[in-house]
């Protein structure tokens, strides 16, 4: 097979960093890695059948259609496509390469990988391990300081103590204090070999006129972790009232922190959260922690900010159902109130809990403790539209112009929910409530709507636009740190063999997929004589010199090949879990797709697809024989358009010669298939 330098260079890069990790451990974490454990850390799932359903990860639903299949192991989303094995799903969920997958997976299930020496990978990845390292070192130092220091006891934990957090609170969270000598920090880093400039891109050391220091000094400290346990960031609380001194400071955005997809507590709260099918969304830290030490888990804060799609995502992987609790501040209500239209439009089922004046969270779930919380949200959680419009309607008084603007605000957060039956009991309340004809607010709410469609798709319009052309031979930049993996176009062979593209190129691709379909699900199975279908559907092809048009396919069948070269019959596994991401994928996809076709896909496409296998035989000869009619239909097709260039004799009359011979051969397929060919 010949590469471009542009595939070879990613295949060189994709290489070095596969074989960091043995072989023989690759293929252990492959065989040890259970699909239904891994998804179910990050996704609700329920039992339908042999398999479990769930909403998807990668793109936002109402209705499940992410299922896993542990016999197969794999998992395969049908509203978006994306399929793949535990390997695949954790690069997919947690943007890792897939070496820090395998790692992932290797930590979770206690098997060892041997450092292997590769200079090349190890510095591709260095920067973001070690500021993960500098992080969990850094977190280590804040307890310490916390827990066996003079400091530390008398001010910091004095403080949490006063704040009624007992220790396996404090343990839980990992909560820490920062001294307040200026490098306290910084000397224990450079002490054990850790790079200063790495403790500054994560906030840990602050660096100002070539000096450098601690940049959490005097404070109590909160470590910020993601969903799988990893400490990515910090938060410090001072306890001086100097009020020039900011409350709070906290790390800033860096290679492992990405602040609007993380929230505060969900490693902790997401069993919870699933279990309860529900989830409180509070403001602060401390809010979190004393509902957690009362006995209520299913708690995440927002950290004082507006929600984010990227937060909302977090939470609807392990329910639909989410209630924020406000403080009693009207003010504070309102403000808090303009960024949940983002939940309505995820889709989620949004409660609002007013706590009594002078309350928040913290305060209340002390006084009151468990029980008394559970009830005081069983009476007065209340529906997000009726509560906005109550709130709303407590300032209007006689007002037209006031009474105007609040149906506006109401219009919008109506125009974002996206189920309609949903939306239009929403608007007969509204219309009730305001006193105003529904079919105004349902006007207003189209207009809302169709303006939305319209910046969407000036927005994808001006995003398409700015994407270079498809055929640039610019090579993909890599970034600092990243891992590339070639994507379908990339890692097609130029092969010598022309490849015909016509209007009916869908339809030949449609059965080459089930041809390799018909390899990976019935390979083993004895077509004829004692043949397997692998042998038989290679031998076939291979003496009537076809190639696969569409190039992933042909990638497949080459491997199919070269196993059987071995005298190996490749199975599914060996596909699922391929270290060709893309060659993984799509193999994925084709066994799980398994749906029944409808009643006219014969009629359409003229392809045989048992979703049961249980007539294999017939179906893999029909493909067969379908598939070299269609591209023996093409290249009839060609012979007859090059007949109508201006051509010697001599090359019209071999053109002549080869269409007939095509013409013999279509007509024996056609009698096999009972066609008549017009």
């Amino acid at each position: 097979m010949k590469f471009s330098s542009l595939n070879l260079n990613g295949f060189r890069l994709f290489y070095l960093l596969l074989f960091m990790i043995p072989a023989e451990i690759v293929a252990q974490i492959h065989d040890t890695a259970q699909i239904e454990d891994i998804v179910n850390d990050f996704v609700n799932l329920k039992k339908r059948g042999a398999n479990l359903l769930g909403l998807c990860p990668f793109h936002n639903e109402k209705t499940p259609s992410f299922t896993v299949s542990p016999t197969k192991n794999i998992y395969k989303c049908f509203g978006c496509g994306k399929a793949g094995n535990p390997v695949g799903f954790i690069m997919e969920h947690e943007q890792f390469s897939y070496p820090e997958a395998l790692r992932y997976l290797a930590k979770r299930y206690n098997i060892d990988i041997p450092e292997v020496d590769n200079e090349t990978a190890r510095e591709s990845k260095q920067l973001r391990e070690s500021l993960q390292l500098i992080n969990v070192f850094a977190e280590k130092h804040f307890i310490e300081n916390l827990v066996n220091t003079n400091e530390g006891i008398n001010i910091g934990l004095s403080y949490f103590k006063e704040r009624g957090y007992l220790e396996k609170t404090i343990e839980k969270f990992k909560l820490g204090y920062s001294l307040s000598e200026g490098k306290a920090l910084l000397k224990l880093l450079e002490k054990n070999g850790y790079k200063t400039e790495y403790a500054a891109k994560i906030g840990l050391v602050g660096q100002r006129d070539n000096r450098s220091y601690d940049f959490f000094r005097e404070r109590v400290m909160f470590p910020i972790h993601n969903l799988s346990g990893k400490v990515i960031a910090f938060a410090g609380r001072t306890l001086s009232n100097n009020k020039k001194t900011p409350k709070y400071v906290n790390s800033p955005e860096s290679e492992i922190y990405v602040k609007n997809k993380v929230l505060y507590g969900i490693f902790q709260a997401k069993s919870s959260i699933r279990a309860n099918d529900n989830c409180y969304l509070v403001e602060g830290y401390t809010d979190v922690i004393s509902m957690h030490q009362a006995g209520i888990e299913n708690v995440v804060a927002s950290s004082g900010t507006s929600l984010t799609d990227g937060q909302i995502r977090l939470i609807k992987r392990f329910t639909q159902n989410i209630t924020v609790l406000y403080d009693g501040d009207a003010a504070g209500i309102k403000a808090a109130m303009r960024g949940t239209d983002m939940l309505l439009a995820a889709d989620m089922n949004i409660k609002v809990a007013v706590l009594p004046e002078g309350e928040d969270p913290d305060s209340f779930v002390k006084q009151h403790g468990h029980s008394g919380f559970e009830q005081f949200i069983s009476n007065e959680a209340s529906d997000f539209i009726l509560f906005k419009i109550k709130i709303l309607l407590k300032d209007i008084s006689n007002d037209p112009i006031k009474k105007s603007n609040a149906i506006r605000s109401i219009v919008e957060s109506l125009s974002s929910i996206p189920d309609p039956i949903k939306r239009s009991l929403y608007i007969k309340q509204c219309s009730q409530l305001f006193e105003v004809e529904e079919g105004i607010i349902i006007s207003e709410v189209n207009k809302l709507q169709m303006a939305k469609i319209k910046q969407y798709n000036r927005q994808k319009e001006k995003e398409n636009n700015s994407q270079p052309p498809p055929n640039s031979n610019k090579s993909p930049q890599l970034d600092e740190g990243a891992y590339y993996y070639p994507e379908e176009d990339d890692i097609i062979p130029e092969y010598d063999v022309p490849v015909i593209n016509t209007e009916d190129n869908k339809h030949l691709h449609l059965l080459e997929r089930y041809i390799i379909r018909a390899m990976l699900l019935y390979g083993r199975n004895e077509l004829e004589q004692g043949q397997a279908v692998i042998p038989y559907i290679i031998q076939d092809l291979n003496n009537a010199e076809i190639r696969f048009d569409k190039q992933i396919y042909q990638l497949i069948f080459d491997e199919f090949s070269e196993g059987l070269v071995q005298q190996k019959l490749l199975e599914e596994p060996h596909f699922l879990n391929h270290s060709n991401m893309q060659i993984a994928k799509e193999c994925t996809t084709l066994i799980a797709d398994r749906a029944e076709p409808s009643e006219n896909w014969f009629s359409l496409h003229q392809v045989i697809v048992t979703p049961d296998g249980k007539h294999f035989k017939r179906e893999v000869k029909e493909l067969l024989d379908r598939y070299k009619l269609a591209k023996l239909t093409k290249l009839l097709e060609e012979n007859q358009e090059k007949l109508k260039q201006d051509l010697s004799d001599e090359e019209v009359i071999e053109i002549l010669q080869i269409h007939q011979q095509l013409k013999k051969i279509q007509a024996e397929i056609s009698k096999r298939l009972g066609i008549v060919i017009m």
